[in-house]
């Protein structure tokens, strides 16, 4: 039986990352599906928010986490992308410290999937996006 490992960064964190990821990768994808939306975090970017606006955004949380998070934050993508398992967390964690720069914020957004990596990361540690909806 694995032990789940502690994590320096919070679930809610690696949610708010995921929520924002899908959120990108949704308006990069498919602006016009959000023409219609009236809701303040998806408005056009006609001097509302847009794309630009949640890109910053998820780059300002990510540069604002500790290192430790960041490193974290790297090693659930590549959990959750298949590149490794809870059983080889350690070694996982220790790829991730050892590729750490200045440059995380920008390796995290540009993969394709992000959100969907993370999350599933997230079940690997037994959690799940609806468990922090609310804290969102």
């Amino acid at each position: 039986m694995t032990t789940t490992p502690n994590l320096s960064i919070s679930p809610e964190k690696v949610a708010f990352v995921v929520t924002k990821a899908h959120q990108y990768e949704m308006e990069a994808a498919e602006p016009e599906l959000l023409t219609d939306l009236t809701d303040d975090d998806t408005a056009p970017a006609t001097g509302g928010r847009g794309v630009n606006t949640d890109r910053s955004e998820l780059v300002s949380f990510i540069k604002g986490l500790n290192v430790d998070e960041q490193i974290e934050l790297v090693a659930l993508m590549w959990l959750g992308r298949g590149d490794g398992s809870l059983d080889n967390w350690d070694e996982l964690r220790a790829q991730a410290a050892q590729a750490h720069n200045n440059r995380t914020a920008t390796y995290l957004i540009e993969t394709p999937m992000l959100g969907d990596y993370l999350e599933e990361a997230l079940s690997e540690f037994g959690l799940s996006l609806e468990d922090f909806e609310e804290s969102l």
